[in-house]
């Protein structure tokens, strides 16, 4: 009966309107929600086979809910490196738990990235789930599956211990005055027997040769300890010259070799152009250096055997070469003077904070100035992640309807880019949302109205039999 179909199909007006009203209640409650993804009810007809041409009878309609994942909110900063939003296409991929994962564990993908170092060290989202990346090796490399999930491990920025890093290189700014007076003490000097490493004052008594000028450095070694060089000159009777002495102090942090002085590295000359500059020919592999090794390099080994100057076997710690920049001492008439010392090297550190780069690279920074990286976080993609199956968490599942995932490096591949202290906002509008409450509640009872005026024509065929 006609009747009956129109009953039929305001009920299913009122079911299709309920679904949408729970849709936009979702929406609604989630404005506010990270990377939230707004849903979407579409209505399509419900045509029922017209057996009598002059009796029609309603079909309804078919309300279909789709969560749009695929649209991007837009992007808002925050105040912590670790909050991560993705700038394109892609997904983090995430986890329930941290420690003991295995490749039984499900893998989660969301776009909400606002992560936070928990007490074990691991980064996790608002939603306790856990990021995941691809470790650095031990070459500072990222070996990246991109079908294999399970290559990922959930990103653990408090597991590195402390950071240091040996000086290989020492940078020097210096002047040495071109006045000054050949000493006296210069006719008698001798790097072996009377050396500038052994000068010394103890009442009237004094060893070695007085130098006419001297500087420190500090240099880190293998095991992140810290060790001061000094480095003296005494001017000769040749122009443009001066004996220079390499020394570690105290002496018992090297062993020297071959009759020198305890402590002694290098001893030599040090030569100027006439225009004040250093002759770093002369003064890197013939004079100064020319024993030790290359030019301007210092060479420490670690074994007793060794031939050269070494390390004290006491220290216990690997070889060590260490490559000095005379570049910038010069020869001027003016007082001598250590403008400063640069070196690369730093002792051991501990971490103060953490940071991601556009290509998802992490770092940990440490209060020394190094940066170690320690993972680097792959995207999922998917050919169509409006297929995804949205669960707990702000997250999602993948299944057949999204199609096969890629996980990619950020920024390659068509993957979006990472944004540090940056935020994906909800898509959801207010105003829209509000203006489709208005719409569903008037359907809704637009709906209920065809129940009641099918029931008021019901009773009055049954009035008919009175």
């Amino acid at each position: 009966m006609s009747i009956t179909s129109a009953m039929s199909a305001g009920v299913s007006g009122l079911i299709a309107n309920s679904s949408a009203l729970a849709a936009i209640s979702d929406n609604i409650a989630n404005v506010n929600t990270t990377a939230y993804k707004r849903n979407v009810t579409s209505f399509s007809s419900i045509v029922n086979g017209q057996a009598v041409p002059e009796r029609y009878s309603a079909g309804g309609v078919r309300a279909t809910t789709q969560q749009l994942v695929t649209r991007q909110g837009t992007m808002q900063s925050a105040s912590s490196p670790t909050d991560l939003a993705i700038n394109g296409d892609g997904f983090f991929v995430v986890t329930t738990k941290g420690a003991g994962l295995t490749a039984a564990d499900s893998r989660l993908f969301t776009r909400a990235g606002a992560f936070t170092v928990d007490a074990d060290g691991y980064l996790v989202n608002d939603s306790n789930l856990y990021l995941q990346g691809w470790p650095v090796d031990s070459t500072g490399h990222f070996t990246a599956d991109p079908s294999d999930l399970t290559s990922m491990q959930p990103i653990n920025v408090k597991s590195l211990g402390s950071a240091f890093q040996a000086t290989g290189n020492v940078g020097i700014t210096a002047t040495l005055d071109k006045t000054t007076p050949v000493s006296a003490g210069f006719a008698t000097y001798d790097p072996a027997s009377r050396s500038m490493t052994d000068y010394a004052t103890t009442g009237s008594t004094t060893t070695g040769a007085q130098p006419d000028f001297t500087m420190q450095m500090s240099v880190v070694d293998s095991s992140g300890a810290s060790h001061k060089i000094g480095m003296s000159f005494l001017k000769t009777a040749t122009a443009n010259q001066w004996a220079a002495e390499i020394y570690a102090i105290p002496a018992s942090d090297v062993t020297a070799v071959g009759g020198a002085p305890a402590g002694q590295i290098a001893a030599g000359i040090v030569e100027f152009n006439p225009d004040g500059s250093i002759n770093l020919d002369s003064t890197g592999n013939t004079t100064l250096f020319g024993a030790a090794g290359s030019a301007t390099e210092i060479n420490l080994g670690a074994s007793s055997g060794s031939a050269q100057p070494r390390w004290s076997v006491g220290l216990g710690i690997a070889d060590q070469s260490i490559k000095l920049d005379l570049s910038k001492v010069e020869q001027i008439a003016g007082a001598s003077t250590l403008k400063s010392v640069t070196n690369d090297g730093a002792t051991a550190g501990n971490i103060i904070s953490v940071q991601v780069d556009p290509l998802g690279i992490v770092s940990a920074v440490f209060d020394n100035s190094q940066v170690r990286q320690i993972a680097a976080i792959g995207l999922a993609t998917f050919p169509n992640a409006d297929g995804l199956k949205a669960v707990n968490g702000n997250a999602f599942q993948a299944g057949r309807e999204a199609g096969v995932m890629v996980a990619k490096a950020a920024g390659a591949g068509g993957a979006g880019r990472i944004a540090s202290s940056s935020l994906e906002a909800s898509d959801v509008d207010l105003s829209a949302e509000f203006t489709s409450l208005i719409t569903t509640q008037k359907a809704y009872s637009a709906s209920s109205k065809i129940i009641t005026t099918a029931d008021q024509m019901l009773d009055e065929l049954i009035q008919m039999k009175r």
